[in-house]
């Protein structure tokens, strides 16, 4: 099993939705390329993969391409707090 690591600006950002009042579930511990948080909020479901803004971080690696091309929902990658916020409609 390949286990991910966590990009710097995840804490941060897991943070400032928890700030929100949004269920926030890591899934970093389950590896192969599944997408990093587990998002809940007004009775919806959300998967985001967060990736840093620059540097070699900032792309999917091989497996999480797999995982993210394999998946029959939707899975949304992001780099930033705000990107979240507006998709889920969550307003600060």
């Amino acid at each position: 099993m390949n286990y991910g690591r966590l990009d710097n600006n995840q804490k941060k950002i897991v943070k400032r939705l928890r700030q929100c009042c949004v269920s926030v579930q890591s899934l970093a511990s389950v590896g192969d390329g599944c997408p990093d948080i587990l998002v809940g909020f007004r009775g919806q479901n959300w998967l985001f993969e967060i990736k840093n803004l620059k540097g070699r971080g900032n792309k999917l690696t091989k497996n999480q391409e797999s995982w993210h091309l394999n998946w029959r929902g939707r899975v949304h990658v992001v780099t930033t707090f705000d990107e979240i916020a507006e998709m889920i409609g969550c307003t600060v």
